[in-house]
């Protein structure tokens, strides 16, 4: 089975040189991240395109397009059938078998690229192709222009591919491309769709929290930007980096006019991702901020907080609103987390400045003890994204149960999109699909007279649930870990 890789056209219009990187770039992005689902898996491809061939037999062609479809920097995907070239009969025979079925009241064209010197001419095959369709099928009969269905086979010297589904790439740049940024996460709709708009346009992103007092807080957030580089960012390494932010909140909130706070401390958090983006070789900070969404969002507010940092501040969702940036989430599946992403916020005034003026802000700054924000940077945490939930600790130890009673119920805790790729049938056990966002709504609605084994694929996000159920009281609570 082969994949036929086509480039965004943004990276097709590059100079030769920027293209060439760009393209290599992308191969390597392919290989690292398919290499993990077959290493015998091959990727190879020059200035146009990228091959793919995949060990047939091996069930891979659904999870190898689930893949590639969230590679940044790719337009489209062609899943395509390689055959040794015999005659223009063996051609159509093989089309009539690929497509016959699926041209039902449908219209059709053929389409042929040839390379090399044969018999026969691309419009002669298209139209002896075309001919051997319309007698196999129940088709609507032959539309140039707008035919329903379009055939492609490319026939080379001594082989051709029929090309078969075609499937819609992420766009963008290949991720790495272009350099590295680090995004102020807090888990919400806005700055987890800015990281992944960042990352869609090649820039590699680390993320930055700052806990502003909550445990439980921290938990969601480092789950959504797991989830974020799992299934955007995987093929470069990243850092979740955690700074305990609630000692500089008492600050502001004990220095600083009551109307300046949100301006305050985002100032505050930008002075600190300055300090901390000039270890990690990155060239700009990413916030999720929307003009004139919030007070601390106005134009005026927005240059105040600005100046605070020396590093550019990219803000990829300034002019949408917010039903367009949940639609984004939505798609992108971060939309479950900011819906139930449990917040914390010490510094909402009652009447916000709108039009904060810079020397207040700084008159206000300068009652304020600067040794605070100093020791909250240098007790941060920096994690491996990759690791990140390996890292999570619970506040109860939880049995793990490798053969579940036939009286166990299995709680799926996964996202609805890893259980829909890989599902999980139990022949003797009840299963419950409750993704973890909704576990702690939902786990009060279940008898209390069961047991229940939280299951995911690594086992780490159902022994973190599993620990903090069972710390609330929820004994009947246990981890599956086949």
């Amino acid at each position: 089975m082969k994949f036929l890789i086509r480039p965004a056209s943004e990276v097709a219009i590059k100079s030769k040189p920027v293209r060439r990187q760009q393209m290599r770039q992308l191969r390597q992005n392919i290989r690292k991240l398919l290499i993990r689902l077959d290493p015998e898996i091959t990727v190879e491809g020059g200035w146009d395109r990228i091959d793919i061939e995949v060990p047939e037999d091996r069930g891979l062609a659904g999870p190898v397009v689930d893949e590639l479809v969230r590679i940044p920097g790719i337009s489209t995907i062609q899943e395509v059938s390689v055959y040794p070239l015999i005659s223009q009969e063996d051609v159509a025979e093989k089309t009539v078998a690929a497509f016959a079925d699926s041209l039902t009241g449908k219209t059709l064209v053929v389409r042929v690229k040839r390379q090399g010197s044969h018999e026969f001419t691309s419009i002669e095959l298209e139209r002896y192709v075309g001919g051997a369709l319309l007698k196999a099928s129940d088709s609507r009969g032959v539309s140039l222009k707008n035919a329903d269905v379009e055939v492609r086979i490319e026939v080379r010297q001594h082989e051709f591919l029929i090309a078969r589904r075609r499937h819609r790439g992420l766009g963008g740049y290949p991720l790495g491309s272009v350099e590295s940024v680090m995004t102020l996460i807090s888990g919400g709709y806005d700055s987890s769709v800015a990281a992944y708009l960042m990352m869609r346009r090649g820039l590699r992103t680390h993320f930055l929290f700052f806990n502003l007092g909550g445990t439980a807080h921290e938990v969601g957030v480092r789950q959504v930007v797991h989830y974020l580089w799992q299934r955007y960012g995987a093929s470069h390494h990243a850092k979740f980096i955690s700074v305990p932010f609630d000692g500089v909140v008492a600050e502001i909130m004990r220095s600083v006019n009551h109307r300046h706070w949100g301006v305050v401390l985002k100032r505050e958090m930008l002075r600190a991702a300055s300090a901390i983006a000039a270890g990690q070789n990155t060239e700009g900070l990413v916030m999720g901020d929307a003009v004139a969404q919030v007070s601390s969002q106005t134009l005026t507010n927005l240059n105040v907080v600005d100046r605070a940092s020396e590093q550019v501040v990219l803000r990829p969702l300034i002019a949408m609103d917010k039903e367009q940036i949940i639609r984004i989430a939505h798609d992108i599946g971060t939309e479950p987390f900011a819906r139930t992403m449990p917040e914390y916020c010490g510094v909402i005034s009652q009447k916000p400045a709108t039009r904060a003026k810079l020397d207040r802000v700084e008159h206000c700054e300068a009652q304020m003890d600067s040794a605070v924000l100093q020791q909250a940077i240098e007790q941060r945490t920096e994690t491996s994204v990759a690791d990140l939930m390996e890292t999570l600790t619970t506040p109860e130890d939880v049995e793990l149960v490798p053969t579940p009673g036939v009286d166990d119920v299995i709680i799926d805790v996964r996202h609805p999109s890893e259980g829909e790729r890989a599902p999980l049938v139990l022949t003797n056990n009840e299963v419950l699909q409750i993704p973890f966002y909704e576990l702690n709504q939902r786990i009060g609605e279940l008898p209390k007279d069961r047991h229940y084994l939280l299951f995911c694929d690594r086992g780490s996000m159902s022994r973190v649930h599993a620990g903090h159920l069972k710390a609330e009281g929820y004994a009947n609570i246990k981890v599956y870990a086949p």
